[in-house]
């Protein structure tokens, strides 16, 4: 990635006069949006806005600085207004994410509990590789009062602020103590914002009183700046020894995860695909790479994985990963390869995830190392008994899927996965499906058929309950006119359900599915299988020994979201709920359908996890439950390897 000042749109080219003497007097606040507003990103010959909108929530911290520069710069650049701080992050990275990561937004927050509310959704961002704008206000540079309402004092250090917290979970953090320091930090955010081997949340903490200082900025500060996305072409060795592993393979097996998208490898990896013959399993931030009836998608890996999927991987002699940073949902925490001889080939954009797993790096970018991997590789194929093999076992997982999806009589409540089969008989390649926590997640990775390259936009990295409805305010910013479904559980609906009313004030026509099933599904099923009896997992328990007491609490959710301005529907069963998601895909408003689903303990037709999580377990417990855990993990814990 490199940068440059674009002559052309500045107005400057040769024999024209210097513009470093003239400058321009700006507050700080003004010139950072000034700034902000003309930076680009150029990949493949396509142009657009780096920072393409401004999230905000004011405060004393930013709204005499950051607040007043946006209105002064309202032409220029687009205001949001949102509720929760960690939710505007959340669908700051929605946008980013739907964009590719060339394109993003930016969030300004006041000091204090405005500040540290982002912190949860930075490491989201940075967990993630997505690339967020963070402008915080801080405290005082000057100290004129010390402290001020809402700082931090600590005794052994006077430059602390809790701003500090961000550093840990940003990819590029920097206090602006002095204006003229704006110039290093700007270019420097911008940088790591638009480079894919670096990027994350970047953090510019901007202390209030430097916000609204004036100073006579150089107005080559203010040119149009265009920011190159590279594409890192592979080393000649590197690829080399990737050509020689693939040849010697016969049974490989390539994992997709979310740099296959994020660098729009997609019809690269189809090539290769139909070329090779290797079967392609995906992370859930890869679904979708390939659509899921191209005849070498096995579906997802890991815990959350399809047993085609799970299968092949451990006998696989060759794992192929592309833009995977291979977390332990992915490899079943270490148990999953298990073939001795297996050996691992990472084609990633950053050497740190390339040498995961003692791997054969290739360092490139994804769409650029697929297409010459495939070059090298021109007229060799698996074996027609691999493909038979694989090609059955995903006919095989196929049948399931439609055991999971069928509905049953149309009177009936449905499962939590007859809601995703009726979703599943709606949509089209145009929809955009976006979940995050809770039992949805597994559902999604093992059963849902990804008709689109951009279709699944399942959070898993870190997994935050609360991410869905933002995310899908910021996908649909990036995505107008698709229809954007964000699915939720009564439990992530509860953490963070107030950013419906930036959808409705923004007119943004999403589609919110709450699925009520009165407890937490998820960690409640994970709860028993580690000897903790699903303890504080339903609404309604006694504390002194976890019993389940019913019935449900009264509360209701589909009026709540109704009080903040959505369109609601309920349906209450099998046959309302086609109607209702029908009736919300037509919709031009803010919609949300309700259903409430069986509850957690009940059949819902789902397979099983096909693969291990390691959760330890209570070494030593008096509780049956918690004895016979222990010796189950114990089991599984002995088939961890370290691949070497």
């Amino acid at each position: 990635m490199s940068s440059r000042t674009s002559g052309r749109a500045s107005g400057r080219g040769r024999g024209r006069p210097s513009t470093a003497a003239r400058t321009r007097r700006r507050t700080v606040a003004q010139a950072l949006i000034t700034f902000l507003a003309r930076q680009y990103t150029e990949r493949d010959g396509h142009r657009r806005r780096l920072i393409g909108a401004t999230w905000g929530i004011f405060g004393h911290g930013n709204v005499a600085g950051i607040g007043q520069a946006l209105v002064e710069s309202s032409e220029d650049m687009r205001y949001l207004q949102g509720r929760n701080e960690q939710s505007m992050v959340h669908a700051a990275v929605g946008y980013a994410r739907q964009s590719n990561r060339l394109s993003a937004q930016a969030v300004t927050t006041s000091i204090g509990p405005g500040a540290t509310n982002l912190v949860t959704g930075a490491a989201l961002a940075t967990v993630n590789r997505l690339p967020v704008l963070l402008l915080p206000g801080d405290a005082f540079a000057t100290r004129p009062a010390d402290p001020v309402l809402q700082q931090l004092e600590v005794a052994s250090a006077g430059d602390v602020s809790v701003n500090d917290a961000l550093r840990p979970v940003s990819a590029y953090f920097d206090r602006v103590t002095r204006p003229e320091a704006l110039v290093p930090a700007a270019l420097a955010a911008m940088r790591v914002l638009s480079d894919p081997a670096a990027t994350g949340a970047v953090t510019l903490a901007l202390p209030q009183d430097v916000q609204a200082e004036a100073y006579d900025w150089p107005e080559e500060f203010f040119a149009e700046r265009v920011w190159r996305v590279r594409r890192q072409p592979p080393d000649p060795d590197e690829l080399a020894d990737a050509v020689r592993l693939v040849r010697e393979a016969r049974r490989p097996l390539l994992v997709a995860g979310g740099g296959v998208r994020h660098s729009a490898a997609e019809e690269e990896l189809a090539a290769f695909a139909d070329a090779t013959g290797i079967p392609v399993a995906s992370t859930q931030a890869g679904k979708g790479s390939l659509h899921h009836d191209h005849p070498c998608d096995v579906g997802g890996i890991g815990h959350t994985g399809t047993a085609t999927a799970d299968e092949l991987a451990a006998t696989a002699d060759l794992v192929i990963g592309v833009g995977t940073r291979w977390t332990d949902f992915s490899t079943a925490s270490a148990t999953l390869f298990q073939n001795p001889d297996v050996r691992f080939l990472n084609l990633n954009v950053t050497g740190f995830d390339a040498h995961k797993l003692a791997a054969h790096p290739l360092v490139a970018d994804a769409r650029t190392a697929v297409r010459r991997l495939a070059a090298g590789l021109a007229g060799h194929r698996v074996e027609p008994a691999y493909v038979t093999e694989y090609s059955g076992a995903k006919k095989r997982w196929e049948r399931r899927v439609e055991a999971a999806f069928t509905a049953g009589e149309d009177t009936a409540r449905p499962t939590q996965a007859q809601v995703l089969g009726a979703l599943d008989a709606l949509v089209t390649g145009e929809d955009i499906v976006i979940n995050a926590a809770g039992s949805l997640p597994g559902d999604l990775h093992k059963l849902w058929r990804a008709r689109s390259h951009d279709q699944y936009h399942v959070e898993y990295g870190y997994s935050c309950m609360g991410y869905e409805i933002p995310a899908a305010i910021g996908v649909q910013l990036a995505a107008p006119g698709r229809p954007v479904w964000a699915l939720v559980g009564d439990g992530t609906y509860l953490m963070s359900p107030t950013e419906l009313v930036t959808a409705v004030q923004e007119g943004l026509p999403v589609k919110v599915v709450i699925l009520q099933n009165h407890g937490y599904a998820s960690i409640g099923g994970l709860s028993e299988t580690v000897g903790a009896e699903r303890f504080g997992t339903a609404y309604r328990f006694r504390a002194a020994d976890a019993t389940y007491i019913g019935p449900p609490l009264p509360v209701d959710l589909a009026a709540n979201a109704a009080s903040l301005g959505m369109r609601l529907i309920r349906a209450g069963t099998i046959g309302d709920l086609r109607e209702a998601l029908a009736e919300a895909r037509a919709a031009d408003a803010p919609t949300c359908v309700y259903v409430e689903t069986e509850t957690a303990d009940t059949v819902s037709g789902v397979p099983p996890a096909q693969a291990w999580w390691d959760v330890p377990v209570a070494e030593t417990a008096t509780r049956i439950a918690a004895v016979e855990a222990r010796e189950e993990y114990d089991r599984h814990a002995a088939t961890r390897r370290r691949h070497l």
